[in-house]
């Protein structure tokens, strides 16, 4: 009798073991540095690195005597390690040697000051939790592949960081080797904190939702993304996620602006192209004038704080749950889904009693040139807002929390029962 129930036990263990272990998504907490308004997660045991939308490795800087991990310059690693020519960057890859032996030699560079310098490959360790989407649940250790680089490439990146982590849509940055050594999506997640006193974590998922934040249990805000295709950079420009730009409002006034966009945490504001940056601000401030004169207060303009043009006695500024009562700003993407700033993602609080509009002009860019993206959304826009690089389905979800939650709300007490 036992030796005929065995069969059908172990088909029972084998059908339900592939739903018991499905791989689960990746989890890091973000944090903002207040310094230089970048943004870091853990990567392993002591080691922060900042985090780069359009970073197309993995690095850090390595202790003496590390072994390279020994792939040919001809592998197919080491040509992704070097898909991407870094403007400003003369460094060449051991892919251009003729000696075909030669171990591969990778350029990480810094996304800030544009630096470059040579560097081995070598085998590392990303260590995390996976996740429900609700909690963190086991600690992961993630085989990855890093580019060594020298402590001079640190210049300008947060205190304590030791590198950076490229989250681009290439074949060496975090989320695809997350996907490949996890067998999850090659999509991730970002909730960029604010930063300040209280919720200052934001969240990094590679593998994709669900997402919930303890303050609306049972709300999975990943069912609630909009989308815009992503498209393909063009021919030397650097592997960021790069989305249609159609046209900029402010309120319901069209202002030019075409072409593309970039989610770029690199940059603290959003900067725009000369010729979009003059005809938006104009509009700003003659809509923010124009509430004033239908009624409402009449803001007080002081003396500007660079790099921003526009800035007002918060005194003179009505504010509300969704942050000071300003012009709304909407970005129109690919596929017509709009992206609309409010208050409190299109003014910053810069000194007591100054708020200015968080938008920048793009410097080194001639108006007019379509060889550059129209717009670099910074990372002060994308705070609190839960964004998905879908790099396989290649398209970026996003929707805005509520006012009364952000991205610090998210429980990372480890759960029991798995």
């Amino acid at each position: 009798m036992a030796a005929r129930l065995l069969p059908l036990l172990v088909l029972a263990v084998s059908l339900a073991w592939p739903a018991s272990c499905k791989p689960l998504p990746v989890l890091v907490p973000v944090t903002k540095d207040p310094a230089t308004l970048l943004y870091t997660i853990p990567f392993h045991y002591g080691a922060d690195l900042v985090v780069d939308t359009a970073g197309p490795l993995v690095w850090s800087t390595c202790q003496r005597g590390h072994l390279p991990a020994e792939f040919p310059c001809n592998s197919p690693t080491c040509r992704l390690a070097n898909a991407f020519h870094i403007p400003g960057c003369r460094a060449r890859g051991c892919c251009h040697d003729t000696r075909k032996d030669r171990t591969c030699t990778a350029y990480p560079y810094n996304p800030v000051t544009g630096a470059c310098a040579p560097g081995d490959l070598v085998h590392t360790r990303f260590v995390a939790n996976t996740t429900d989407g609700v909690h963190p649940v086991s600690q992961v250790n993630v085989r990855a592949l890093a580019a060594c680089a020298p402590s001079r490439l640190l210049k300008s990146l947060p205190r304590g960081a030791s590198g950076v982590a490229g989250l681009a849509g290439s074949g060496l940055a975090l989320p695809a080797q997350v996907a490949s050594a996890q067998s999850v999506p090659n999509k991730f997640l970002l909730c960029l904190p604010r930063g300040g006193s209280s919720g200052n974590t934001g969240v990094a998922i590679f593998g994709g939702g669900p997402f919930q934040v303890s303050a609306q249990p049972g709300r999975d805000f990943t069912q609630e993304l909009v989308y815009t295709p992503l498209v393909a950079a063009k021919k030397g420009m650097p592997p960021a996620h790069y989305v249609s730009l159609q046209s900029i409002a402010v309120e319901s006034t069209r202002v030019p602006g075409a072409g593309a966009a970039v989610v770029c945490t690199k940059v603290p504001f959003t900067l725009l192209r000369p010729d979009v940056y003059r005809p938006f601000v104009d509009a700003f401030a003659r809509a923010l004038k124009a509430q004033g004169a239908q009624g409402g207060p009449v803001a007080r303009p002081v003396k500007p704080v660079p790099p921003f043009e526009l800035c007002y006695d918060t005194q003179s500024l009505a504010n509300t749950r969704i942050g000071y009562l300003v012009p709304g700003v909407t970005l129109t993407l690919g596929g017509g889904t709009n992206w609309t700033m409010n208050g409190l993602s299109s003014m910053v609080d810069l000194r007591p009693g100054t708020a200015c509009l968080a938008f920048a002009r793009m410097e080194g860019v001639k108006a007019g040139d379509r060889s550059a993206p129209a717009v670099l959304v910074g990372g002060f826009q994308m705070e609190n807002t839960v964004l998905e690089f879908d790099v396989a389905r290649k398209r970026l979800g996003f929707v805005r929390l509520p006012f009364f939650t952000q991205c610090g709300h998210f429980n990372f007490t480890k759960t029991t029962g798995y």
